[in-house]
């Protein structure tokens, strides 16, 4: 059996992605493709798998626990069983804390490919940092983070670690898989197309652009009536409507060259490390954004390297 991780990342249309997999679960079962999603994971499975256990036996114990499962899944007769849980990378608040992307990842994923013997792919669905991190703190805001102050804004936008960085570190701790990333931009309401992608599998279940959007993020009157009611002072957010963007033009521009990089270096073939998959609908070419231009950036001139520094 055939073993994908979806890892999200979080804030890219993951929890559409995964509605899409339960709607359409008994196709996909009858197609021979076994699906856990964030409500099979977060029951117990992973515990001590994701996150560091603390010893060796309770390590044993959790690849048990998952060896298990698997075995169960190949009883049922799948011959392929995507596992789809954006906490598997990292989760939304320690990304705030730490202010970059996904400090441990490498350690995370590793621990996953220990516990599931073998994974054939790996997908990751990227972003443009800017919209990123908007997307990733209203969220958290919404759920009881306080706003952040314009320090923490200004040292997340001057951040050196970027998606590149986690691919590499995934890279390195699952060298065996075929890692695949996708932009956001491209993939946000097709999970058909994301899933067809992922696995190869042809004849699936199809949707209109759109139809599966979950767990939006809140608008800036949404966060600023959160705010008041936690007795917060909601005029600390940017006056208008629409999206909450923390960043101003400059520290914008910063994050999108760092995604431009991020794209011109996987476009380039990522050092063999990954493979970038933007067609999920050719003919909308006007979808992708300027920050996935093929002009190098500044960022380029640092030194290639095979392992990212582990902030």
């Amino acid at each position: 059996m055939e073993i994908f991780l979806h890892l999200g990342a979080h804030r890219t249309a993951s929890t559409s992605f995964q509605a899409y997999l339960r709607s359409n679960r008994d196709d996909l079962n009858s197609a021979g493709l076994g699906f856990w999603g964030p409500w099979r994971t977060r029951n117990g499975l992973l515990n001590d798998v994701v996150e560091r256990p603390d010893t060796h036996a309770k390590a044993q114990r959790a690849a048990g626990r998952v060896q298990l499962a698997v075995a169960q899944a190949q009883r049922k007769g799948f011959q392929h069983l995507l596992v789809s849980d954006e906490n598997m990378l990292g989760t939304p608040r320690r990304c705030l804390r730490d202010g970059v992307l996904y400090t441990g990842a490498g350690e995370r994923v590793a621990r996953l490919a220990s516990a599931f013997g073998h994974v054939r792919g790996i997908t990751l669905q990227i972003r443009a940092q800017d919209m990123w991190w908007s997307s990733l703190i209203s969220y958290l805001i919404s759920r009881g983070q306080r706003l952040p102050e314009k320090d923490k804004i200004a040292a997340i936008a001057a951040g050196t670690r970027t998606w590149r960085d986690v691919i590499i570190d995934i890279a390195c701790a699952c060298p065996e898989a075929a890692i695949t990333v996708t932009p956001f931009e491209r993939f946000t309401d097709r999970p058909d197309k994301q899933l067809g992608m992922i696995t190869g599998l042809a004849a699936l279940p199809t949707v209109k652009p759109g139809e599966f959007w979950r767990n939006r993020r809140p608008e800036l009157s949404e966060l600023r009536a959160t705010l008041s009611d936690r007795g917060e002072d909601p005029d600390r957010l940017p006056e208008g409507e629409g999206r909450y963007m923390p960043f101003d033009a400059r520290q914008r521009s910063a994050l999108r060259e760092a995604y431009a990089d991020d794209l011109f270096w996987l476009q380039s073939g990522a050092e063999g490390l990954a493979t970038l998959q933007s067609d999920a609908d050719p003919a909308r070419c006007g979808a992708f954004p300027a920050a996935g231009s093929k002009l190098r950036g500044q960022r380029h001139d640092r030194p290639a390297r095979r392992l990212a520094r582990d902030r």
